[in-house]
């Protein structure tokens, strides 16, 4: 095996391994809280996780992708540091404003505030994975994310074993990420290879603006996955808030695998589009959505014959009352998962503000939604199931439609041109 191929496969392991356990450390967490502290406990740390989870996309911005595609190094690397260094005081910002407005009792604030702090904290280590991906050092990056999952992991359950104050559990994940952050992710890899550039405002503000529209994307995307979340924390028990983490925790699992399934052909998407081969594109992403399809059917027939019995074991609680609740969260989840894979298409065939449209209008319904199905129609946690399924749905019908529309006249346009060709 060549170096090349060797270095290939050691980024792919260890990048896997990092992102694995750094996806899923949220579901370890909860784990650990229910079974160590007690299930109001557990409906806190869930509705605070979701909440820094949707601060980590301003602190993320635009993510590493911007950085790692800048092939020519028009931005130097201390260029996107400081961005993600002003995207990151942002989010806290943003955090204590929304702190602020709702007034939550002191215990529940500091754990909003500490996780804020943790996501604030991955998300700045993030901006150097992509100085050590850029250099084809991306194994050094998953080392890291899995140095800080299993450490964290190990800190955050040996603190509240001891203390059962979680708080301090999630103060340990902070010292743990802050450490590896420092003396690992800078001091041993990046800070040898950032150039020592001044940093240029004009390139800051390019960052910003030029990414604003996948922000916005990403923000509202998030959201509306959470927001019947936040209606249970409005109208709803704590208790409620975290039997409804539970349940939606296993339907994370298709995104996961659509974004398994649809990474490697990104690639291949491009380049077919570069051709003008928009029918091939079709097929493609249509094979794609079949397999989703497939593995989402799987996915309910498994959640109705053993999901709250599975789910049980793993919580310590019975959940077999929410079996329906279960199925239908994970199907809702399906129609996520195609619009995901309309989304990558329109991307790779550059249409991005209409998704900015079709974001900010699931947004809206998924507020609306929620608030009036848990809140005013009194549903409980039956209302928060039928306003995830009915606001995933209503995406998902935008962006086929959208999609479709858009295909054909992109079709439509290749053929006139290849008459006047002609």
């Amino acid at each position: 095996m060549n170096s090349e191929k060797k270095l290939f496969l050691k980024n792919f392991i260890w990048n896997s391994l990092g992102t694995g356990i750094n996806s899923f450390n949220s579901l370890f967490f909860l784990i650990i809280v229910t079974r160590v502290n007690d299930i109001q406990t557990a409906g806190i740390f869930s509705i605070a996780y979701a909440t820094a989870t949707i601060l980590y996309t301003l602190a993320m911005y635009s993510g590493r992708l911007c950085q790692v595609t800048d092939i020519k190094n028009k931005i130097k690397d201390n260029d996107y540091i400081v961005t993600r260094f002003l995207t990151c005081i942002l989010m806290l910002i943003g955090a204590t404003g929304f702190l602020l407005f709702k007034q939550y009792s002191g215990f529940k604030t500091t754990i909003f505030a500490l996780l804020a702090i943790f996501k604030g904290l991955e998300a700045f280590s993030d901006i150097l994975y992509g100085v050590m991906q850029k250099n084809d050092l991306l194994y050094k990056s998953g080392m890291s994310l899995s140095l800080k999952g299993f450490i964290g992991i190990a800190a955050f359950l040996v603190v509240d074993l001891i203390t059962r104050d979680l708080r301090l559990a999630c103060l340990s994940v902070i010292i743990v990420n802050l450490v590896i952050l420092i003396v690992y992710d800078y001091l041993m890899i990046s800070k040898k290879l950032i150039e020592s550039d001044k940093v240029n405002k004009e390139n800051v503000f390019s960052i910003i603006k030029s990414e604003f529209f996948v922000f916005v994307n990403s923000f509202a995307g998030i959201y509306i996955l959470n927001a019947p979340k936040y209606a249970i924390d409005s109208f709803l028990t704590e208790d409620i808030q975290a039997i409804y983490g539970y349940i939606m925790m296993p339907a994370t699992v298709m995104t996961l695998f659509t974004q398994f399934i649809v990474m490697p052909f990104l690639g291949n998407l491009k380049e077919l589009y570069e051709q003008n081969k928009l029918k091939e594109i079709e097929k493609i992403t249509l094979k794609i959505k079949l397999i989703v399809i497939a593995f989402g059917a799987f996915a309910v027939l498994a959640a109705f014959l053993l999901g709250p019995e599975f789910l049980g074991l793993i919580y310590g609680l019975d959940l077999t009352a929410y079996r329906m609740n279960l199925c239908v969260i994970i199907g809702s989840y399906i129609f996520y998962a195609i619009s995901y894979i309309n989304l990558v298409t329109l991307t790779t065939i550059r249409h991005t503000f209409v998704q900015f449209v079709i974001y900010i209008i699931s947004m809206i319904v998924a507020f609306a939604g929620s608030n009036i199905l848990v809140g005013n129609l009194n549903l409980g946690i039956n209302g928060a199931t039928y306003s995830c399924t009915t606001t995933l749905a209503f995406q998902f019908v935008l962006y086929t439609i959208v999609t479709k529309v858009i295909l054909y006249k992109e079709k439509k346009g290749q053929n006139n041109g290849d008459n006047l060709h002609t």
